[in-house]
């Protein structure tokens, strides 16, 4: 008996691995996953594991990895009609019928699989003939080294009309079924067929299980039409529900199975090499953005798959359509997260320019599916006027409103409006002066607004969506590290904040929860506050303050010293702050007869701690004073 693959698929949705496996290893829920004793070998410490959320056994001790219908095999020696037929038992579903049509279908689809095979073998040898030097040439330049060639399956379809056609024909291929294949186009006006691909960098496309059902080619020459170029659908190759990747992608899900890494979803297929050579599981859709199906697909491996775009404006654009078509999809445990990359590289640019690592780390910054959908809308038009700011706020309803799930949509309104309320604050506002500082009159003013918004949203546009300072990072960065820090400067956080308008917010939520008397230790209070809606300024905190050169967040110091040091850098920041409150005194309508000598050297102090604290050198001041 055969069984397509959706009826699989499906028999696995309904089942839990740790409830099929739980009855032969006893197993222990560790964290996302459940842990337990080999099946397959004798150990006293456990390495065998099982997650249900990616639908996969990993045994660290035998190298055995699978779902549940390999566990059956692998555990009672049952051949796959016999684990498929208990497990549909279990899950209710009926066996399909025997129907001789459908037998005879995948017959032939097995038979244009086997072509599909040898077509590939046929691109491999030819990347290594003299015919594929200007391919050879192009991998080099994109830093591929030919190890890996194989690994990927790579190869080159010369620039000749009937090269494979004549070279499966000679081992018995019809044209026909060559074309039903999609290695082959057949001439509308009728004629003899010819090869699809033509002076193309080949990369097979596999389905779920591994087997090869279409091919993608890379144009060699640059005046070619179409960049790139993926087979036809046909019985073996549904667009739309195929994912490049994606048995490389669980294939290294299953080795990092003790981690926490989600599949990644990026935009081509060097891209999905080089993240595959740093080890990160991704996949990519067929050149176009994502459908419902390829969703699902993917939320059978991950619960949250990762989306990676270029961080410009055409990245995040296609990071706004694929919202679009998620937001009805979403369901508790199944969502997804953004990775938005800076400075125009794709993570194949990245391998190459900046290593492994690098990618990595640009991997795993993301950000949550509210909050790329709230600056979506956010962006939508200026609102600069209380009806763009209604305007805002049903748009905010109508996408949480999109989502399906009853109880999640809840969520998501109470999240957005949460987020907007943030935006345009009803607290009072605090000293305005120029550049972020406060100043007399009791407002508080960050730099200069964008064209078509207010100074306010300007503010809290900056919060959500720039860098802060790295020096002020560094004095948030050492508060949330110890927040004790702040119990001798409480007014002084209160009135100034760290020195960045961009952190207004943050030191407000952080004075609030001490003053409450609530004693919240370091990573409790990291969890209030990315739970209050600071999870985005939380990250951006952690990378500013890498560049600061702070020596209080050394972890090598003694927290004395540290708790010391803070001060002094605080005390500096937060004089100069009032020094900017009395020159800006100095110059209202009230104090014209102010002595100028005086103001002089104010201002001489002033500017003196400013460069001070824009330079760094306010770290060496501070280790001397």
């Amino acid at each position: 008996m055969r069984f397509d693959e959706r009826f699989i698929e499906e028999l696995k949705a309904r089942l839990r691995p740790s409830d099929i496996i739980g009855r032969t290893v006893k197993l222990k829920r560790q964290g996302r996953e459940f842990v337990g004793l080999s099946p397959f070998s004798k150990e006293k410490s456990p390495s065998f594991f099982v997650n249900d959320d990616k639908g996969f056994f990993h045994d660290f001790s035998s190298g055995k990895h699978g779902d549940v219908i390999t566990f059956l095999q692998e555990t009672e020696r049952l051949s796959f009609v016999e684990a498929v037929s208990r497990l549909a038992g279990e899950a209710g579903m009926q066996l399909p019928a025997e129907d001789p049509q459908a037998a005879e279908r995948e017959q032939k689809r097995q038979g244009l699989a086997d072509w599909m095979d040898l077509a590939q073998k046929w691109f491999a040898a030819n990347l290594h003939r003299n015919v594929g030097k200007a391919a050879r040439e192009y991998l080099e330049k994109r830093g591929l080294p030919e190890d890996q060639w194989e690994r990927f399956g790579l190869g080159y379809a010369p620039n000749d009309r009937e090269g494979l056609k004549q070279a499966l024909v000679q081992r018995g291929a019809r044209p026909g079924d060559l074309v039903e294949a999609g290695l082959l186009i057949a001439p509308e006006g009728g004629g003899q067929p010819y090869d699809r691909f033509r002076d193309r960098l080949i990369f097979p496309i596999l389905d779920a299980r591994g087997r090869i059902v279409s091919f993608g080619g890379r144009a060699m020459n640059p005046d070619d039409r179409a960049k790139y170029l993926n087979g036809p659908e046909t019985s073996l190759f549904h667009k739309g529900a195929t994912l490049y990747g994606l048995p490389e992608a669980r294939r290294i899900l299953g080795a990092e199975s003790r981690g926490e890494q989600g599949i990644i979803v990026v935009e081509g297929y060097m891209d999905v090499i080089a993240c595959h050579r740093a080890g990160l599981p991704a996949v990519a859709p067929m050149g176009t953005a994502l459908t419902e199906e390829q969703m699902a697909v993917l939320w059978r491996v991950s619960s949250e798959p990762v989306l990676s775009f270029d961080g410009d404006a055409a990245g995040l654009r296609a990071a706004y359509r694929s919202i679009e078509r998620a937001l009805p999809l979403l369901k508790p445990g199944k969502s997804f997260r953004f990775a938005l990359l800076e400075g125009g590289q794709d993570p194949d640019d990245i391998l190459r320019d900046r290593g492994a690592p690098a990618l990595r780390q640009a991997m795993a910054e993301t950000r949550s599916f509210a909050e790329v959908l709230f600056r979506r809308e956010v962006e939508a038009e200026p609102l600069d006027t209380p009806e763009r700011k209604a305007g805002l706020k049903g748009r905010l309803r109508q996408a949480a409103n999109a989502v399906q799930d009853k109880d999640l949509a809840e969520q998501y309104r109470r999240d957005l409006f949460d987020r907007f309320d943030a935006l345009f604050p009803r607290q009072p506002q605090r000293p305005q002066t120029q550049g972020g500082r406060p100043g007399p009159g009791g407002r508080w003013r960050g730099p200069p607004p964008l064209q078509g918004q207010t100074a306010e949203g300007a503010q809290a546009m900056q919060a959500l969506f720039r860098s802060v300072e790295p020096i002020a990072a560094a004095l948030a960065h050492g508060a949330l590290d110890d927040p004790e820090r702040l119990d001798d400067h409480m007014e002084a956080v209160a009135r100034y904040g760290f020195g960045d308008p961009a952190l207004d917010g943050l030191a407000q939520e952080m004075v609030r929860l001490r003053f409450s008397g609530r004693t919240l230790d370091s990573a409790a209070l990291r969890r209030h506050l990315a739970q209050s809606g600071h999870d985005a300024m939380l990250r951006e905190v952690e990378k500013a303050a890498a560049k600061s050169g702070a020596p209080f967040l050394a972890t090598d110091k003694p927290l004395g010293e540290a708790r010391t040091r803070w001060s002094q850098a605080f005390d500096a920041l937060t004089r100069a702050a009032a020094l900017d409150e009395a020159l800006a005194s100095a110059k209202s309508e009230a104090h014209k007869a102010f002595d100028t000598s005086a103001f002089a050297l104010v201002k001489a102090e002033r500017d003196a701690l400013r460069r001070a604290i824009k330079t760094g050198t306010i770290w060496e001041d501070s280790a001397s004073s």
